[in-house]
């Protein structure tokens, strides 16, 4: 790994058959944050640069780590490799998954006993690499104080960053910019951002071009794997912590200790499928993730907390505080990974459920969705999947897909149903919800925390 003032440069290299392949994983700040020939900053960079291999556990013999990784940074790194393991095994693997080919398709009736671990890979962590010694005690990544958002032009993250600032505090958005076509879903809250508070910064990366060319390699998946639409990946599913670990550095270079990220109450889930546990899916977004990566980075002594100011509330209940507190920054909103430019403005594709969740979101609180870059035959399209495929046509939790639909039915939207009346479906969704398991008022930060729940308990008086 080459590490350079404003740039990492790691390769990653499959060996299968006797045969190596090589790509070269990269980011790239547009601030000093490394000093080359450091062991804090080789630390900072290993961690970085080892994420995306998380992924590849279940498919691999040995998974080669080359950097300065110390005791915690190894603990973690096989936790989690050992989780996500089995994550993508429950979620990618027994369960419906178009992108499967040949005998991993008929994994789904397949009858086995759980092993006692998901991750059949054996972790080698080799420090002799060109470091130059022994991985040290790292200094904190973050300072006493400031807050960062990892921002993604999507509601959650403008939210957080929206409250914050009515909060008085100074947070700096921090964007992880793809080298792929997600990174429109960033780009007009980005260029607001930049354009108006000077702290916005932008991290590159071409780790998506990694997930690719991995993905490429692995047998069992559809050749055509990247003309095929679809809201999910392949395979993957740890993917939040390489933009995570990507932002660090920001944080330390500005003397920042918190970052916060755009998690709501729904992604914490605890489930079971044939006697396996899981999180559905979404890990790398609950409260245990946020909690664990903490608890890491203290231990590593680089002091910095992950957390989300938004787990009390629904998508509805965040969708409604933007567009009501922060309307500038809703005309940013955009919540689509299949987004295109016209005209220099990203907007949304209007056919993915992605969409289809944030226009059901603006109309049942009264907002146009052409406010968030919607056209009027993209909205009449969204509704009628809605009143014919039901909670169904939604990524949410049943009971709240069902009272979102509700809202809608109330509004005149779709057709008359025996769903909850608006108020009972309001209350639903608009309610503070403080669980001990999800979103405990106890995660927030105190300096924070009474305001916070000031104004979720003010929008919900006002609904």
């Amino acid at each position: 790994m080459r590490v350079e003032p404003r740039r990492l440069l790691c390769p990653y290299t499959v060996v299968r058959d006797g045969r190596a392949e090589s790509f070269r994983l990269i980011y790239r700040y547009e601030e000093p944050v490394f000093r080359p020939g450091d062991p804090d900053s080789l630390a900072l960079a290993s961690m970085i640069a080892a994420q995306v291999a998380l992924n590849y556990g279940l498919f691999c013999r040995t998974l080669r780590f080359r950097g300065n990784y110390e005791r915690r940074d190894r603990g973690f790194l096989s936790a989690m490799a050992e989780n996500t393991a089995q994550e993508i095994f429950v979620n990618k693997l027994l369960r419906p998954n178009r992108f499967l080919i040949g005998p991993a398709r008929g994994l789904q009736d397949a009858r086995f006993q759980a092993p006692e671990r998901f991750c059949p890979a054996r972790l080698v962590f080799d420090d002799r690499a060109d470091h130059g010694g022994r991985a040290g005690a790292a200094r904190p990544v973050g300072g006493r104080g400031g807050w960062a958002v990892l921002s993604s032009g999507g509601k959650d993250s403008l939210a957080s960053y929206g409250l914050l600032r009515e909060l008085g505090l100074r947070p700096h958005p921090v964007f992880v910019n793809e080298s792929g076509r997600h990174w429109f879903t960033a780009l007009n809250a980005y260029r607001g951002l930049r354009a108006s508070d000077p702290a916005t910064a932008r991290v590159w990366t071409n780790a998506d071009r990694l997930f690719s060319w991995m993905t490429r390699r692995l047998p069992f998946v559809r050749p055509d794997f990247a003309r095929l639409r679809s809201d999910d990946y392949p395979i993957r599913l740890w993917t939040v912590a390489v933009f995570l670990f990507g932002a660090l550095p920001v944080l330390r270079a500005r003397g920042l200790s918190r970052l916060v990220v755009g998690n709501e109450h729904d992604t914490t889930r605890r489930l079971r499928f044939r006697g396996i546990r899981h999180y559905d899916g979404l890990f790398d977004q609950s409260l245990d993730f946020d909690r664990a990566l903490s608890r890491y980075l203290r231990a590593r002594g680089w002091a910095a907390q992950c957390l989300s100011l938004l787990r009390p509330l629904t998508d509805l209940g965040i969708q409604k505080l933007l567009a009501g507190r922060y309307p500038r920054l809703l005309g940013w909103q955009v919540s689509c990974h299949a987004a295109r430019l016209v005209g220099g403005r990203a907007l949304p594709c209007g056919a993915c459920e992605k969409c289809r969740r944030i226009v059901a979101l603006l109309a049942a609180v009264g907002t146009a969705p052409a406010r968030c870059g919607y056209r009027r035959e993209q909205v009449r399209g969204c509704l009628r999947v809605l009143a014919e495929r039901r909670e169904k046509a939604l990524a949410l939790e049943p009971a709240d897909a069902r009272a979102l639909l509700a809202l809608l039915e109330a509004r005149g939207l779709l057709p008359a149903g025996r769903g909850a009346g608006r108020r009972e479906a309001g209350g639903r969704l608009l309610g503070v919800r403080l669980e001990p398991g999800r979103s405990p008022p106890g995660d927030i930060p105190p300096e924070v925390r009474g305001r916070l729940l000031a104004i979720y308990r003010d929008q919900r008086r006002k609904a």
